[in-house]
């Protein structure tokens, strides 16, 4: 059903943890399936620098935040902004068309903790 790096994403999730004083957050929620995202950046010279996620959910909700820091991770704020769901997905080796929503939750969960940032006065 998963590939192999969805799983090995899952059992050992990269980026997990949250930043105290991140520049921005994003938290996203599907109530049908009750996955809830969070995702933290700390953006220096207009990269993402560091990048953190909690997620409670399914094991393909855990392993589409961590792919999804992974993607995100030094990239500018307009690269991160580009990073889909087909992106995710594609990286993790393929999702089961009904666990689709999860990679959709991370990167929405992305776009919204660098929409916090630009919000709170970041530079594009």
């Amino acid at each position: 059903m998963y590939s192999e790096k969805v799983m090995d994403h899952f059992r050992n999730p990269r980026n997990m943890g949250e930043i105290p004083d991140a520049d921005g957050v994003g938290t996203v929620g599907n109530p049908v399936c009750g996955d809830m995202m969070t995702i933290y950046i700390k953006v220096k010279d207009n990269r993402i620098a560091d990048i953190k996620f909690k997620t409670f959910g399914c094991g393909a909700a855990i392993a589409t935040s961590s792919m999804t820091t992974e993607l995100a991770k030094g990239k500018t704020i307009d690269e991160a902004l580009k990073i889909t769901r087909d992106d995710v997905a594609k990286d993790l080796g393929g999702l089961p068309p009904v666990k689709m929503h999860c990679s959709n939750l991370a990167a929405d969960a992305l776009h919204a903790a660098i929409k916090d940032y630009l919000a709170k006065g970041g530079k594009k």
